[in-house]
């Protein structure tokens, strides 16, 4: 199944008096396939960014700030999954490309996601779909503990 090629790997925040280190990806990080570029993008409470399927790119998604519903979805099977990401479930969400991806801020204010993607942003290799596409449960338990949702197509 495509959904178990998505990694949730935990990642470390180191307490410093002054402010905290959060890491986020090595070269040598599972999920690291080659750098293209990186970029920040904000989400306020309450508001549903969805849905994107890249056709080459990987995505490795990061939220040190706030706290982010991501929903994984692979059309052909029709299966997704959901992630909550920030610094209380601190780690990095790979994304192979094939997958439906979209995100919901839960945090009472505004949310900032890091994606360190392989490919430089190409418009001509992705695919959108209006955020009606999918009947996702955003309130279902998250992965692993909760189970794949079964999305209508």
């Amino acid at each position: 199944m495509r959904l178990d090629a998505v990694r949730l790997t935990p990642l470390s925040i180191v307490p410093v008096p002054a402010g905290d280190v959060m890491h986020a990806m090595r070269r040598s990080s599972p999920g690291f396939v080659d750098f293209g570029e990186a970029y920040f993008s904000c989400v306020q409470s309450g508001a549903l960014k969805a849905w994107k399927r890249h056709q080459r790119m990987t995505l490795n998604l990061v939220v040190p700030i706030g706290c982010v519903s991501f929903a994984v979805i692979d059309g052909e099977s029709g299966l997704g999954r959901r992630y909550e990401l920030g610094p209380a479930s601190y780690g990095r969400l790979t994304v192979p490309p094939g997958l439906w991806v979209g995100f919901k801020g839960v945090a009472p204010e505004l949310s900032m996601i890091l994606n360190i993607a392989d490919l430089e942003h190409d418009p001509g290799e992705e695919d959108r779909a209006a955020a009606d596409r999918f009947a996702f449960d955003w309130n279902a338990p998250c992965w692993p503990a909760g189970p794949d949702q079964r999305i209508a197509p």
